[in-house]
């Protein structure tokens, strides 16, 4: 039962708030048929809420058959758990991988949840606006807060913490700042794309530079940048970033890191044109697995996008608050 319980932010009501918050305990499981409650004075205390306030919200859950009261002994769920949990899922762009992770967040929870499904594309009004106006609305709100580095941490943060951290559910990438009550299953992508790097040391070894292609208006994580350099760095390699391969003539002994699936397109288009072989002359590595890929024998670096899924399901079922670092790892194909 400890958890932030008022939230200044809110649209609703301090009573409205209390209500809220018994009745999704229930439905979550938290609290049990027949468990007892706190007294009016306990509640009060505990989560600094005015008695009058904790009366009044008693006194509604009585009416609607949430809780009883026992003369001499105090208040009672009376409220039986219900089937299905209700859920918002909002991702940043609808693509394969994004996919893949509804695919499994609903196939894990089954019948126990209902998803529904909203996708902001990168818009921060956007989020913002569907944050204020699902509040109260679901038991979980699920989110990946992918946004361009002009978005100022501060207004992300002050938006995701009008959801009550015990609801809260980020997926893909942390926030720095964030409360930290709430679910996260994510990537930290300048560690991973590192180790990635380190654990390919062998097959790496034939290339003295490494380039990543990461286009001006990408919306990746410029953290990759960080950990590539890092490993770069380590190794003694040659580093740099290109915006493009339009205007650049391929070098014999660079690996290329492609971030886009039409980069990767202008990468085979250009070594077959250069009569440079991939994994000979020069390497090639791709973000993110895909069929294709595996068809074509591209090595990929990828994080495990079905077990991101999985893995917040758990953590809802289970009714677990973790911080749970997704899988990553790197391919090993022809290519390099």
């Amino acid at each position: 039962m400890e958890s932030k319980l008022i939230n200044k932010d809110r649209r609703l009501p301090r009573v409205q708030q209390v209500v809220e918050f018994i009745r999704k305990g229930i439905e979550k499981g938290q609290f049990k048929f027949d468990d007892q409650l706190p007294t009016i004075n306990g509640f009060s205390s505990r989560y600094g809420v005015a008695r009058d306030t904790v009366e009044k919200a008693y006194r509604l859950l009585k009416q609607s058959g949430h809780i009883r009261s026992m003369p001499g002994r105090g208040y009672f769920v009376d409220a039986r758990k219900k089937d299905q949990l209700r859920i918002l899922l909002v991702l940043n762009k609808l693509s394969a991988y994004k996919k893949i992770v509804y695919n499994s967040f609903v196939k894990t929870l089954g019948d126990r949840a209902r998803v529904d499904l909203q996708v902001h594309h990168y818009n921060f009004r956007l989020l913002k606006e569907i944050v204020e106006s699902k509040m109260g609305q679901y038991h979980y709100y699920a989110i990946m807060p992918h946004f361009d580095g002009k978005l100022k941490q501060a207004d992300l943060i002050k938006t995701l913490n009008k959801v009550p951290e015990d609801e809260l559910i980020i997926l893909d990438k942390r926030v720095k700042g964030l409360k930290t009550g709430c679910i996260e299953v994510f990537q930290d992508f300048e560690k991973d794309i590192y180790q990635a790097l380190v654990s390919a040391k062998d097959i790496l070894a034939k290339y003295t530079t490494l380039s990543i292609i990461l286009r001006t208006d990408s919306l990746h994580p410029k953290e990759i940048i960080d950990g590539a350099g890092k490993f770069c760095e380590q190794t003694g390699r040659k580093f740099s970033v290109l915006s493009g391969l339009e205007e650049e003539t391929l070098t014999p002994g660079k690996v290329y890191i492609d971030t886009s699936e039409s980069d990767l397109a202008v990468l085979l288009k250009k070594s077959k044109e250069q009569g440079l072989v991939p994994g000979k002359d020069i390497g090639i590595i791709s973000f993110n697995e895909t069929a294709l890929k595996d068809l074509l024998n591209i090595t990929v670096i990828t994080t495990d996008f079905a077990a991101m899924g999985t893995k917040a399901a758990e953590c809802i079922l289970s009714n677990k608050k973790e911080k749970i670092a997704n899988p990553f790892y790197m391919i090993r194909r022809s290519s390099v």
